[in-house]
């Protein structure tokens, strides 16, 4: 697979450098894990990759995570091999699912929780694309993401249960797809 331009557009936006990563360095490597997480072939090609302890850590987020949400939304909504697309939705629910309780006293870490929400809202309606059309792993995580996120307003109780309703289909008939 390769980068797609709104992917690339969505790395240059963001002055990485200025960002603390997980990792207690700079974000400025964060576009290369990125990169090479998109293009992997095999989970092989992305050993030594990874967005775990950089863009989240067991579920804690960190300066680098708002903008590296609006980079994995962009990515989905492009065309991804189905590694990348399994890494990219693991590492937002995780990022969800450590969002809602995250607040730091500081400056520094107040509304990290709201941007990250703020960014994978403008994406949900492909989020539910997904997770109408994918396997039921996927849609089982797209309906975790937005009961930890609370996206869709109005619309989420309903979609929630669609996704919901499709885990529990394929799960029924024995094939998980």
């Amino acid at each position: 697979m390769v980068v797609g331009e709104l992917v690339r557009a969505e790395l240059r936006r963001v002055d990485w450098a200025s960002l603390k990563c997980g990792c207690g360095d700079s974000a400025e490597h964060v576009p290369l894990l990125f990169e090479a997480i998109i293009t992997a072939e095999t989970p092989r090609d992305m050993i030594g990759y990874t967005l775990d302890d950089h863009v989240e850590g067991d579920t804690v987020i960190f300066e680098c995570t708002p903008p590296a949400v609006g980079v994995i939304m962009a990515a989905l909504a492009g065309d991804l091999s189905p590694l990348a697309r399994d890494v990219l939705l693991q590492t937002l629910l995780f990022v969800a699912a450590g969002s809602g309780d995250y607040a730091l006293d500081t400056t520094e870490g107040a509304g990290l929780g709201d941007r990250c929400r703020h960014h994978a809202q403008e994406g949900f309606w492909g989020l539910v694309q997904i997770g109408l059309t994918g396997t039921a792993e996927d849609a089982e995580t797209v309906a975790d993401i937005c009961e930890y996120f609370k996206l869709g307003g109005d619309k989420a109780a309903f979609y929630q249960a669609e996704l919901r309703d499709r885990v529990r289909a394929k799960t029924k008939r024995g094939r998980r797809v």
